[in-house]
């Protein structure tokens, strides 16, 4: 049976572990070769060693500072020297530092948009230089929720990410003429993801005075299908947007939320 993205080139950026990783696995499944480009090379190396273990795709493990023009732009040369064309990038990387406005270090709000907001744009800038030429590409930035809606004492995440969706509206606009496509994925809470289970469940019972397992089920609570967002959610999204299913689909930010944001 012919994959829905067969023999395509992708580059998924913050490719080493959780969304990113399920992504590059789910790009792999559906037929293609991945660039798995992290800040943790190791990690990013054991990524696409299990692909190309468990799947005939050839994967290759690139590392990338999305805060730096330079290495941004070696990432993509690498990517076209090795597999020829870009087809697909998949702006993945993505950090959350939550606090109370009079309290936020100044350099960890710039931080988060270094890495959400310019990195994204670095990202989607080098890939444009290789999909104009060709006339045409796919840019899909991961984003979130709270690009839609403000973020409780998440004021850094949230700007980022509404940032993001101009960005990704106005690069449709842009690269549209060139048979270029740029939309984003909105998810919502994963709620099993090493983010929120190594991390966020921890920070928010903390500021909260409540327990972890509360955290959990005061968010499922706000979800009207009742249960955490999961990589399969996103990736089926992403999938169908890469394909050619989405030909006539640019510049929107689709929300996979169970219901808890309809804008």
């Amino acid at each position: 049976m012919q994959r829905t993205l067969e023999d395509k080139i992708a580059i998924v950026t913050g490719g080493a572990q959780g969304l990113g990783q399920a992504i590059c696995e789910r790009l792999a499944a559906e037929g293609c070769h991945v660039v798995v480009a992290d800040l943790n090379l190791e990690g990013a190396q054991k990524t696409a060693a299990a692909i190309q273990a468990n799947s005939d795709r050839r994967a290759l493990a690139v590392q990338v500072d999305v805060r730096d023009e330079a290495s941004v732009e070696r990432m993509v040369a690498r990517a076209v020297d090795v597999f020829g064309r870009l087809d697909i990038l998949v702006s993945n990387a993505g950090v959350l530092i939550a606090e109370a406005i009079q309290d936020f270090p100044a350099d960890k709000w710039a931080f988060v948009i270094e890495v959400n907001l310019f990195g994204y744009f670095l990202c989607a800038k080098h890939a444009a230089r290789v999909m104009i030429p060709q006339k045409s590409g796919v840019i899909i930035q991961i984003n979130s929720k709270s690009g839609k809606k403000g973020s409780y004492k998440n004021s850094a995440y949230a700007a980022s990410k509404f940032g993001g969706i101009g960005l990704t509206q106005s690069l449709a606009l842009e690269l549209a003429e060139h048979g270029v496509r740029v939309n984003a994925i909105c998810p919502g809470n994963l709620l099993d993801s090493p983010l929120w289970v190594h991390s966020l469940y921890k920070q928010y019972a903390k500021k909260w005075g409540i327990t972890e397992e509360e955290v959990r089920r005061k968010y499922i609570d706000q979800v009207p299908m009742k249960r955490g967002c999961t990589y399969d959610d996103v990736t089926n999204v992403l999938v169908f947007l890469a394909s050619d299913q989405a030909s006539y689909m640019t510049g929107q930010a689709i929300n996979v939320t169970g219901g808890q944001e309809m804008r």
